[in-house]
């Protein structure tokens, strides 16, 4: 198994599968609405010039997370 990471730390062009956030708050609710469910995989996409906001991929579209939303993300990177 390997080690879990933020997801603010993936490198770009990798993809990983979401394992937890934080469990209450806004983000929390939010996260969900957007199906970032534990479970699924997202691809960092890119990163804008100054590091952020980072863009992904999860089921099929693209979405912009904040760095310090993406830093609450815990994910656990695939095998290269």
């Amino acid at each position: 198994m390997a080690e879990s990471i933020p997801l603010s730390a993936l490198p770009v062009g990798r993809s990983a599968v979401l394992r937890s956030y934080p469990a209450a708050g806004a983000a929390f609710l939010r996260f969900r609405e957007m199906g970032l469910l534990p479970g699924t995989t997202v691809t960092l996409i890119r990163t804008a010039p100054l590091g952020d906001p980072l863009e992904i991929q999860v089921r099929g579209y693209r979405l912009t997370l904040r760095r310090t939303e993406a830093e609450a993300i815990v994910v656990e990177p695939n095998a290269s």
